[in-house]
Order: C-alpha cells, then structure tokens, then sequence
C-alpha cells in the first residue's frame, strides 16, 4: 500500500521551487497511475472504493471525491450499483467539456463542418498508411451496420432514435468514423474527430433519422472502406468528401425548414 502524501509543500532539492501537492490532485494521479499500471482498458472495472482506500491509506469519502473528479474528465464512469469503470483511453490529449450546453443549430453546423474538414485527411491517411488487420477491424465495424440494417428493415424504413436498430446502427456507424480517423495515425487528429462525435451524439442520432434511405449511406460507407483497403488515397479523400457535405446539406435542409 502506497500512501498518499498530505497537502503540504515538499523540497524538491537545493534551487528547486516548493511544490505545493493538493491531496486530491496527488490521489487522482496515483489512480490514474493505478489504471495504468494494471493495463486496465476502457470498459474494464477498478477494485472496490474499500480497495481503493486501503491502497492509497485515504477516507473513502475522499476516494469518491477523487472519482468524481475523473468522472467530469471522462476518465472513469461510476455506475450506481456495479462499481467504477475505466471510460477513456488515459493518453487521450482532447477531452470534451462535460458540462456542455444543448448545441443550437448554428453550433450543430460548426461541428459538422469541422468533421468535413478533418476527414476527408484522415481517410486519405488512413490509405497510405492503415495495416490489413487494422482494415479489417475498419471492415467490422461495416459488417455490425450491415446487420443493424437487416433488422432494421429495408430502405425507407426509419424508427426512433431511441430503437434497438437504430441504436446499433448509429453505433456502428460512429465506430466506423472512429476507427478510419484511428487508423489515419495521428493521435490528435484522431482525438479532435473523436471528441466532435461526442458532442454531437444526441445530433447525430437526429441526423440519422433524417435519411430516408440508410442502405445509401451504408453503400457509400463501404465505397470509402473500398477506397482505403485498395490503397486509392484520393479517392478515399473524394468520397469521404462527397459524404460529409451531403450530410451537412440534409442537416442544413432540414435545420432550416
């Protein structure tokens, strides 16, 4: 057991300035340091608050304050009843405000003009430089919104966003996005696309129930996805183009209407 130190200034070496360590700065640290060290993934569970407590030698109501930090970072998800959960990835450099407004519509616009900026980069990168295996899982992610599809009904059909079919398709679809930006190879990039569909999510789950036809935009999904295992650069960068902005023309049809 490791105790965490109190809050009070420590010497750091002739010449070095005093640092001043808040305990619960020191203790959100240590179990980030903890997560890390276990090689915990997201999704994956801490050990209980008493656990926890009696590693660090720290009050339990001073853990939980710790918790709730890295809960508002998006570090870690606490889940009444079942225990606390990892959420993010920890190298993660960009994180989402979590005590973010609803986004009007000209916010709603802002973002997905942004995704038409920064994609259509990834996916050429994501063609120059992503592995077979790391295509395949791109080409999984497509398989989960084929089957989506298929319960889903055939074009035309549409359901509340709030639907089972609606749900893993708007899932998969997002995973897709995701994953090509992942496999681009820039970490921040990857991050700043990740962090947009985070803010958008409860839009974009609108956006999706504006198409009249899923299996169009599933089709061009799989292009893209052709474009980039075939190591056609440009053309992944047109069609990822050519999706985006007919995204933002339904959105913004329909925004304005």
């Amino acid at each position: 057991m490791t105790a965490v130190s109190s809050p009070m200034s420590v010497s750091r070496g002739a010449g070095a300035p005093v640092a001043r360590r808040k305990l619960l700065d020191e203790l959100t640290e240590r179990i980030l340091a903890h997560i890390r060290d276990e090689g915990l993934r997201p999704g994956d569970r801490l050990p209980s608050n008493r656990a926890l407590s009696e590693r660090f030698l720290v009050a339990t109501p001073t853990l939980r304050e710790a918790l709730r930090r890295l809960e508002a970072t998006g570090a870690v998800e606490l889940r009444h009843g079942s225990g606390v959960y990892v959420r993010a990835d920890l190298a993660r450099l960009i994180m989402v405000n979590p005590n973010r407004l609803r986004l009007d519509a000209t916010a709603i616009l802002d973002l997905l003009e942004a995704r038409e900026l920064i994609e259509p980069h990834l996916a050429e990168s994501a063609a120059r430089h992503a592995t077979d295996a790391q295509l395949d899982e791109l080409a999984a992610s497509l398989d989960r919104a084929g089957s989506a599809l298929g319960v889903g009904g055939g074009p035309g059909e549409r359901s509340g966003p709030g639907a089972g079919p609606d749900g893993a398709l708007h899932a998969a679809n997002m995973a897709f996005h995701r994953t090509l930006a992942r496999l681009a190879g820039n970490r921040a990039l990857a991050q700043v696309l990740d962090s947009l569909i985070d803010l958008h999510d409860e839009e974009q789950r609108y956006i999706q129930a504006l198409y009249g036809d899923r299996d169009h935009d599933h089709h061009v999904h799989l292009a893209i996805l052709a474009a980039v295992r075939g190591r056609a650069p440009v053309k992944a960068r047109r069609l990822m183009v050519e999706h985006l902005r007919d995204v933002r023309q339904v959105v913004t049809r329909a925004l304005e209407g």
